[in-house]
Formats: structure tokens, C-alpha cells, sequence
């Protein structure tokens, strides 16, 4: 599904001699790497404060902590996604309340938000799914009338932009009053073991989190506030570091893959190829709402357990996401929930594949693929 050694070739000798020197010397927990990317991607991002951390689903956590969200109180997020969304509100005592997701880009529905709102809502985790951001503009002005927060969770969108209504655009994580992502090795922006972030415009959200990564300590051995061990490690940064400057052009070859597996498969009445949207049309180089951190398809009237069969068979890794939605898991299964109110999301599951997606994806891989997959259907 992705080529990290691959990936890892063409950046070498950046990523070795950057690891050698912190071997040196020897500052391997929050040394100077990890500022030094920090501040790379508030650049990169145009937002004020990065706060890494050690993995993606501590940086939701954290981020909930950071606002002081009380036991009970509700937040809003996406049935159609991975658990480690509604993980983190169950284990902090919050009440997670799933919503339905849009058909076509597999993100949180808005209709679905604005009826879970109840007066116990708090917050609102919109989860950019695959690649492109939800609709934050929607998103936003829901907050802004019901006196919600949003955490944007960007585990799978670095990199993208989201576009507005007006033309301007704006990074994915850079929108809600706080984010988080991960960079898991998979990720668009991974690194080589365990690692996360999380980004605000709020300076005293921000101090607050700073705090909470490292135990509630702003002073040693002073601990102000409830804290937790969540810190990025000096490796880590500095294999982030060296691929930073590079994740446009590796967002750009994604969406240029994506681009020939939609014009190899147009045609096929089986399947439905991903789509852009808010504001965004196609899929092309100056496209830049959608980095596809994975390419996912939608097969009706075939038997999508078959096809994924029949891709393992030929030696095609595929994936799956997600084949149970969260309202059905046994940890999250809840008597306020009625099957009628997931209607997208039930169908999904039965419906979706994803294919190889990465840097280093070419086009004789493209070709093998799509027309193993067009033979299995003809």
C-alpha cells in the first residue's frame, strides 16, 4: 500500500546524517530538531503554534484536555472513520455522539451535525477523510452560532488546502480552534516510528497544551496542571524534517497517481472513483484541495469481498476502510443510536476499497492494477 523504502532513497543522506548528529549528541528527547521542525511547520502551515507530540491519538486527546471539556459533555464526530476519533472522547468521559458522512467524500455530513446538536454539545471533531478537508466553512459558522469548538482531526490531509467559498484558501489544521494530526510512517508527512501534533492560533491554548505533553510541567518539577508523557522524539523530528520540504511534491505525485487510476477506471458502471469537492473540481496538479492519502473507490452491483480477493491474489495489496462503522463496534455501541440515522455509512462499509496510493507509485503499477481490477468486472 505504500513504498517507505522507496520514499527513504531519494532522501538518504539527509535523514542519516541528521540522525548521526543527534547520536552525537545525544539530544534525543525535545532537542533541538524538534523545534527546529517545529517552527518549519508553522511556516509551512501559516498557523501560530505546533505542539508535537508522540503519536496522533495522544494529539486528539491533549487537544480535548487543552479546552477543559467536561465528563458528559458531547462532541460531535463522524461514524465513518477510524476509532482512535471516538476513543478519546470515551476515555476522557465525554460522550461521543456519531454522525452520518456524505457519500461522496466519506466526510462528516452537515444536515447530521446541526440535528445531534443538543444543549450538553461542546465540541464538533471533523475528521478530513482520505485526503480533503470537510466542510469547514459550514463547520465554522455551526461552531460559531451554537458557542462549539472545533478540533480538526488531520491525521489523513496534511497538506491539503481548503478552499472557501470566496476563492481564499487555507491548510488543513489551520481552521478549527485547535488540530491534531499524526505521523505515522504511512502518513503523507510519516516518520519512522510514532509521532503527532497538534496546531492552534490560540496562544493560551496553546501554553495550556505545552503543559499537558509533559506532565503539566512548565517549570520542572512543578506541575500545574493535569498533564501526560506525550513528547516527540528527536529522531522522529528530524526524519520529518527532511521530508517537509518535500511534501508538496510528494501531495503532487499522489494526486497525479490518483488522476490516472480515475481516467484508467472512468467507465466502468462498477465503480465510483473518488471526487473532489468544496470548491474544488478534478483532480490535477493545481488542484490542491485533495492530497489522497488514500484512493479509495466505491463498488455497487459486484461483490467487493471478491475483488478484494482477487487483488491479493494477483499480488495487489488493498485495504479496506472501514469495514465496521463505530455506532456498531462492541466498544462504542450505544442504545441512542438507530440504524436509520446511518444510512451512508452503512452502505460504505460494504462498498469501499482502497488501492495502493504513494510517492513512488508508477505507471506501469497503475496499469497492472486497474486492468486486474477491470478484468475481474468485465
Amino acid at each position: 500500500m505504500v513504498d517507505l523504502k522507496g520514499q527513504y532513497a531519494a532522501i538518504k543522506n539527509v535523514v542519516d546524517s541528521s540522525i548521526q548528529e543527534i547520536i552525537d549528541n545525544t539530544s534525543f528527547v525535545n532537542g533541538p530538531k524538534v523545534h527546529e521542525f517545529q517552527k518549519n511547520l508553522e511556516d509551512y502551515l501559516d498557523v501560530k503554534h505546533v505542539i508535537p507530540c508522540a503519536n496522533g491519538t495522544d494529539a486528539l486527546q491533549i487537544a480535548m484536555m487543552g479546552l477543559g471539556l467536561e465528563q458528559g459533555d458531547e462532541v460531535i464526530t463522524a461514524d465513518f472513520t477510524f476509532a482512535a476519533t471516538v476513543e478519546v472522547i470515551a476515555l476522557l468521559k465525554l460522550t461521543p455522539v456519531l454522525v452520518d458522512v456524505n457519500p461522496d467524500d466519506f466526510n462528516i455530513s452537515i444536515e447530521a451535525i446541526k440535528k445531534a446538536i443538543t444543549p450538553k454539545t461542546k465540541a464538533i471533531v471533523p475528521v478530513h477523510l482520505f485526503g480533503q478537508c470537510a466542510n469547514m466553512e459550514a463547520i465554522m459558522q455551526i461552531a460559531e452560532e451554537h458557542n462549539l469548538y472545533v478540533i480538526e482531526d488531520n491525521a489523513q490531509a496534511i497538506g491539503a488546502n481548503y478552499k472557501y467559498s470566496n476563492g481564499t484558501k487555507a491548510k488543513a489544521g489551520a481552521i478549527g480552534h485547535v488540530a491534531s494530526t499524526s505521523f505515522f510512517p504511512s502518513k503523507n508527512l510519516g516518520c519512522y516510528g510514532d509521532g503527532g501534533a497538534i496546531f492552534t492560533n490560540d496562544d493560551a491554548l496553546a501554553h495550556t497544551i505545552r503543559g499537558i505533553v509533559n506532565h503539566g510541567m512548565y517549570e520542572r518539577y512543578h506541575h500545574d496542571v493535569v498533564g501526560v508523557n506525550s513528547r516527540l522524539d528527536s529522531i522522529q523530528a528530524a526524519v520529518l524534517d527532511a521530508k517537509l520540504p518535500k511534501l508538496d511534491s510528494y501531495n503532487n505525485a499522489r494526486r497525479n497517481a490518483a488522476r490516472k487510476y480515475s481516467a484508467a477506471l472512468a467507465g466502468v458502471p462498477q465503480i465510483t472513483t473518488p471526487k473532489t469537492v468544496n470548491n474544488c473540481e478534478g483532480i490535477c496538479d493545481t488542484c490542491d484541495c485533495h492530497v489522497f492519502h488514500q484512493y479509495t473507490l466505491k463498488i455497487q452491483n459486484a461483490d467487493r469481498d471478491a475483488l478484494v480477493k482477487h487483488l491479493n491474489d494477483n499480488g495487489i495489496p488493498c485495504g479496506v476502510y472501514y469495514p465496521i462503522p463505530l455506532h456498531l463496534q462492541k466498544a462504542y455501541k450505544d442504545e441512542r443510536y438507530n440504524e436509520s440515522d446511518f444510512p451512508v455509512t452503512n452502505q460504505l462499509v460494504k462498498q469501499v476499497i482502497s488501492l495502493p496510493m504513494h510517492t513512488e507509485l508508477d505507471d506501469e503499477q497503475i496499469e497492472f492494477i486497474t486492468t486486474t481490477i477491470k478484468n475481474f468486472l468485465a
